[in-house]
């Protein structure tokens, strides 16, 4: 992609995403990500109906006149995206390709933080870890993240979730809000996971595309994986074809789920040829229910 046009690309993501963030995202945002605690912000009077749990005694004996203690929520909070750009995020059988949604997710997730106040961080890995951005406040830091994930061209031919869990338990010492935004054809990442979750607060969002599992019967079809490199030609009308494709994400799928579900941490499965708009607002509800 030439800079010209991954700039335009850049814009249109930024426009789109920070009209979702203004208008839908950025208040849910707030209430399903608490801060840290309380902390001490100023006295005032008191006024009838105030906690008298609340009464500066203090200043109440030096003033003669009842004060209470105010206290405000630690708002500022870290979060890390760690972003899949291996080979196969560039498939898409219908209108967008997943590395397209991971990179509209990924900048509403970070306009809604830094509206917030929040810092935001980036791990871009596939079979290796490709890119850190160490967490920022700042909208050049999130189209830096944008233009990353459009832009990076990874080598290597698989899928290393765990090597990026590995990374950000390594790097992030502090509690953070962690967004896995990856299609999640990856095995035995369960252990480092699991360290993860302890620590922070994991969500992982699973990006699929209803090709992957339901392929349309529709004769012989070349079919090239992007990973790999290597083509070949699909009987798509051959049933046995089609279930051990389905077969293969069913696998993914099912050990993503059960492995999240196992250490309580939350996951969110959206399709490149849906809006990812309800589910995900959904989510966040959820989360402040």
């Amino acid at each position: 992609m030439d800079t010209s046009e991954l700039l335009k690309k850049v814009k249109k993501i930024e426009i789109k995403t920070r009209n979702l963030t203004n208008h839908l995202f950025s208040g849910e945002y707030q209430s399903a990500f608490k801060g840290r605690g309380m902390s001490f912000s100023e006295v005032r009077d008191y006024s009838f109906g105030d906690d008298i749990r609340s009464i500066d005694w203090n200043v109440t004996a030096r003033t003669g006149n009842p004060h209470i203690k105010i206290f405000e929520e630690e708002r500022e909070l870290t979060v890390i995206l760690l972003i899949d750009v291996s080979r196969s995020t560039l498939f898409g059988a219908h209108n967008e390709y997943k590395k397209d949604l991971i990179a509209e997710l990924s900048a509403v997730i970070s306009f809604s933080a830094i509206t917030n106040n929040d810092k935001v961080g980036a791990i871009f890995f596939a079979e290796n870890i490709v890119k850190y951005l160490p967490p920022k406040k700042g909208k050049q830091s999130i189209l830096r993240i944008i233009r990353e994930v459009l832009d990076l061209e990874p080598e290597g031919k698989t899928t290393n979730l765990k090597e990026a869990l590995n990374f950000l338990n390594q790097v992030q010492k502090k509690k953070a809000i962690v967004f896995v935004l990856s299609d999640f054809m990856a095995e035995d990442y369960e252990l480092p996971l699991r360290i993860a979750a302890r620590r922070h607060d994991l969500i992982g969002l699973h990006i699929f595309d209803h090709a992957e599992y339901e392929l349309p019967n529709v004769g012989l079809i070349k079919s090239h994986d992007a990973e790999t490199g290597e083509s070949i030609y699909l009987d798509s009308s051959d049933a046995e074809t089609r279930n051990l494709l389905k077969n293969y994400f069913d696998e993914n799928q099912n050990y993503m789920q059960r492995t999240f579900l196992k250490y309580k941490s939350d996951v969110v499965s959206l399709s490149t040829d849906e809006d990812y708009v309800k589910p995900l607002y959904q989510f966040f509800k959820k989360r402040n229910a």
